[in-house]
């Protein structure tokens, strides 16, 4: 009875360091927008920890669903922060780093949970600390290397387009009509896993962190 109790009380906690990864994502993008002139995510209520303003019934509810359904691993998303790179005091260099402040916060996350895991004391007093830990840097991994694939309406092209010449950018960008198919393409013949399995497994190997997911 203990144990199952337990593995209830871990499964809830991931679940909550599951949403507070995906919505710090989004709120660092809005945090970052802001910095460059960009109101439009404070004035929607965006820049808060308060998961509630960003459940996507999709992202959010859906989609892990569906992973966990199919026994992969499970990523989602909170609903995107609203930004109008038209107010950024720099467009490019704002869009840049909007863009890459979600990866950023997840990739920061990990570095913290790895350092968390590897000072934490190796006995059976901590085992409940050091699984919550090794998901807290596996879902951040998976997040962030997710993030980082250039298809839109992901991060990666963001940053692509940010860093591509005008004209290049905007056909680029034409891409993400279809971003969402190509993406669930990519899930559905497991060609998504072949690109980020190994990055996954290198990276834990680096940081000295085993992979965990729910």
């Amino acid at each position: 009875m203990y144990n199952q109790k337990m593995a209830s009380e871990i499964l809830a906690l991931k679940i909550i360091i599951f949403i507070f990864s995906i919505v710090i994502h989004e709120v660092m993008h809005g945090v970052i927008a802001l910095r460059y002139g960009d109101r439009t995510a404070l004035n929607a209520g965006r820049l808060t920890l308060n998961p509630l303003p960003h459940i996507d019934p999709i992202g959010t509810v859906l989609m892990p669903l569906i992973l966990a359904l199919a026994g992969g691993p499970i990523l989602g998303a909170a609903k995107p922060v609203p930004v109008n790179p038209l107010n950024f005091n720099n467009i490019r260099q704002g869009e840049l780093a909007v863009s890459a402040a979600g990866i950023l916060a997840n990739f920061g996350l990990v570095i913290i949970g790895a350092l968390l895991y590897n000072l934490l004391p190796q006995t059976t007093s901590f085992i409940a600390v050091a699984q919550l830990l090794s998901f807290l840097v596996s879902i951040n991994l998976a997040l962030g290397i997710f993030n980082l694939i250039p298809i839109p309406p992901l991060d990666g092209s963001k940053i692509v387009m940010a860093l591509l010449p005008y004209e290049a950018a905007r056909e680029y960008a034409k891409l993400e009509q279809y971003g969402i198919f190509i993406i669930l393409g990519l899930m559905y013949f497991r060609i998504l896993s072949l690109i980020t399995q190994p990055l996954l497994l290198i990276a834990s190997a680096l940081l000295n962190v085993p992979l965990s997911f729910f």
